[in-house]
């Protein structure tokens, strides 16, 4: 018997990394996953690679109508959705002196608006199924898991846009766990600390690469020294896999966290700092 059995879930960027390991480990639980990527092949492949019944919505998360479409989509395959993991998102990092625009609000598109347009889309669908269940006189919770960064709680010297955009996930968090709960959906954020990814990999030539909103291609990943940095500030000694991430995703996901409300769990291996300081 799984933690998730029955129940409908959508995760965002979860073809690669935290959001991949999430849809794994809750198709594990017993949950029908919805997958999303930017990239339509990755998330093909990672559904099929799921063992369990899945879904697949490939495209800009950015785009007008796209939180719509995401949602419509889950709404097709699976009759309903239960929990929703906001965790698309890339990072784009320079100092903020020599930053532009584009560059500060592209982080603020993917991991602050594009979360928000989500939450706007789930929400007459969890408010009128809320409204009957409480008219029956039944207790129905529903998830919203938003995926926060200790650059966000903490802030980090060369991520002002990603710092900015993944504290106002905090903020966003607790103003939907105010409005939202009377409809027993639990709204909740993760903030995440080192955790062994694309976007956490050494910075070399080989490094991988996300298209910016212009077309040019942004490198991903960190200089070395920085990442040999994180590690010594981190108590337990060394950066989070993925599937150690996900681990809490699934906690406030499950019947386990119905009284866990408004909150910001730290995955940080006891980290509290940004990343290098």
């Amino acid at each position: 018997m799984g933690l998730l059995d029955g129940k409908n879930a959508i995760v965002t960027g979860s073809a690669r990394g935290i959001g991949l390991a999430t849809a794994e480990l809750f198709a594990a639980n017993g949950a029908n996953v919805l997958i999303n990527d930017l990239d339509a092949d990755a998330a093909e492949q990672a559904a099929a690679g799921i063992d369990g019944q899945t879904a697949v919505y490939a495209g800009d998360m950015t785009k007008p109508g796209a939180a719509e479409e995401l949602v419509a989509t889950a709404n097709e395959a699976f009759g309903s959705v239960d929990i929703v993991v906001n965790n698309a998102g890339y990072t784009w990092d320079g100092v903020a002196h020599k930053m532009s625009d584009e560059q500060f609000q592209a982080m603020l598109d993917i991991h602050t608006i594009v979360p928000f347009r989500v939450a706007r889309a789930l929400a007459p669908h969890w408010r009128e199924a809320a409204k009957a269940e409480a008219a029956e006189g039944r207790e129905v919770f529903r998830k919203l898991i938003n995926i926060s960064s200790v650059s966000g709680t903490m802030g980090n010297a060369g991520q002002i846009n990603y710092s900015a955009g993944k504290s106002a996930v905090v903020g966003m968090t607790k103003t939907l766990a105010k409005e939202w709960g009377q409809f027993k959906i639990n709204v909740n954020a993760v903030a995440f600390g080192f955790v062994e990814t694309r976007l956490t990999a050494a910075k070399n030539d080989d490094a991988e690469t996300v298209k910016a909103p212009d077309g040019s291609d942004i490198q991903l990943g960190i200089p070395e020294q920085m990442r040999a940095m994180a590690s010594m500030i981190i108590p337990l000694g060394r950066p989070a896999t993925p599937e150690e991430a996900s681990g809490p995703v699934l906690f406030l996901a499950s019947g386990l966290a119905d009284y866990v409300h408004g909150q910001v769990l730290n995955v940080t291996g006891g980290q509290f700092g940004g990343m290098y300081t």
